[in-house]
């Protein structure tokens, strides 16, 4: 088994054979390169461990090949790999200016094999020992992302230079799990979702853990809504199942992963600017039932309205909170903004008179089946409710299986009427077969109060 990968660079073809054979000796991996250029070249597509660095080569010599070497590191933030200095020279101020410009040793040729073997092994192993704790300091230990402090340093120096998304991702409802399930289930619930997020992502992704459950990426050449769309989707139905297998079919807390994202450079290159954009295009899904994504618009969430006139502001905020599209039937809110609407529609019947119901659906699953498609079964009986109900009813999934619909100006028998509509409609999805559909509804009806009442 090859303990290390050596790199010697020499224009010697004598210096490189007798380093091949002496290194070789030891089940130490060697490769052999002639020039400074080529060991740039080498190193675009590989990481050895030690480099073995003749000074005096021509076109490049040894000192200018270090110092293209560390920009190229620096520039693709990469490790530093250890490197040795090789001369035939007894000159101790040549020697000097090596070790002033960070080089791990200086080796005089022709090689002593013992003293050469040695001293590798001496710089790889204190390298790998400072790599570690190194790498402890950046890293967040429980999900193995990178740390706010390394992880912000990074990615403020992507947003600088690189093309693609800044996102902001939050776990929904999370403070549940530690509440209900203790907060060793927290840990495992924040592993889960580290691996998901992992496994998401391209290799070339940076992520980091800003907070308890938020994290934060830069993704590369992401340029467009429909892949943050697909994204946010395949998050959210892996988490599902993650946390079914976690604590049960019936944990009944709405878990999700919300995202808000911010395109670079289109918005520009400063991190703290870049973060604030989305960390608003995060708000803007936790108002709207979380769950979800939203790209950063400067238009809708971040114009500057200063100097306007109020007629103009006002404008603006129709256009915000109004509908953009023509999409039709009831609205999915998350459980904050459901009891949000639920408690100012309540009190606009309560001083004006109304009448609503609200109703709990309930699927039961007459057999086993995976998660997939258990998740399947739920999305197409969602659908039926929003294509079913009007947009002026509102849905909840209150629990994994459970379904809270707010019917809006009712009466009995026209909430018993839509109750029935939904139950047929049910039926002749093909996701019903094997899937019991349970109600209970309880019909609310205000009386307009008289003027002077409060």
């Amino acid at each position: 088994m090859e303990k290390y990968w050596i790199v010697v660079v020499d224009d010697e073809t004598i210096c490189l054979t007798n380093a091949r054979n002496m290194l070789g000796e030891e089940g130490m991996r060697v490769s052999c390169l002639r020039s400074g250029s080529d060991l740039l070249k080498f190193m675009e597509r590989n990481t050895p461990d030690l480099i073995l660095l003749d000074v005096m080569m021509p076109v490049m010599n040894g000192f200018e090949t270090y110092h293209a070497l560390r920009e190229f590191e620096d520039r693709e933030s990469r490790p530093h790999i250890p490197v040795i200095f090789l001369t035939g020279e007894n000159d101790s101020a040549t020697e000097q200016q090596g070790l002033s410009l960070g080089a791990s040793d200086y080796i005089h040729k022709p090689f002593h094999k013992d003293i050469l073997v040695k001293r590798i092994e001496n710089i790889i192993k204190n390298s790998k020992t400072i790599e570690s704790l190194t790498e402890e300091a950046k890293v967040d230990m429980l999900t193995g992302f990178l740390n706010k402090a390394y992880g912000t340093e990074r990615i403020s120096m992507l947003c600088g230079r690189m093309t693609g998304a800044l996102m902001i991702l939050d776990l929904d409802n999370f403070k549940l799990v530690n509440d209900l399930f203790g907060h060793d289930m927290g840990d495992k619930v924040l592993v889960a979702v580290s691996d998901i997020i992992r496994k998401s992502f391209a290799e070339t992704v940076v992520i980091s853990r800003i907070g308890g459950d938020e994290f934060m990426a830069f993704c590369e050449n992401l340029r467009n809504e429909g892949a943050l769309s697909a994204m946010t989707l395949r998050l959210n139905d892996h988490l599902q199942k993650e946390a079914v297998r976690l604590m049960g079919e019936e944990h009944g807390i709405p878990l999700g992963i919300s995202v808000g994202a911010v395109l670079v450079p289109e918005h520009g290159r400063n991190y703290e600017k870049l973060f604030a954009c989305a960390d608003q295009a995060l708000y803007q899904v936790k108002q709207n039932g979380k769950h979800g994504y939203h790209l950063y618009d400067q238009l809708t969430d971040g114009s500057d309205t200063t100097g306007m006139e109020p007629v103009q502001k006002l404008e603006r905020i129709l256009r915000i909170v109004e509908e953009r599209n023509d999409s039709v039937g009831a609205i999915l809110l998350g459980s904050d903004s459901f009891v949000l609407v639920y408690q100012f529609i309540m009190r606009y019947y309560k001083r004006y008179g109304g009448t609503a119901a609200l109703v709990l659906f309930t699927l039961s699953f007459d057999r086993e089946e995976d998660s997939k498609k258990n998740m399947e079964i739920r999305s197409a009986f969602s659908n039926v409710l929003k294509n079913t109900l009007r947009k002026s009813d509102l849905i909840m999934q209150s629990g994994l299986n459970d379904y809270c619909v707010m019917l809006t100006k009712y009466t009995k028998v026209e909430t018993e009427f839509v109750i029935n509509r939904i139950v047929r409609k049910w039926n002749k999805e093909e996701y019903s077969a094997g899937v019991a559909l349970a109600h209970v509804y309880r019909h609310i009806e205000h009386v307009r109060q008289m003027p002077g009442n409060a």
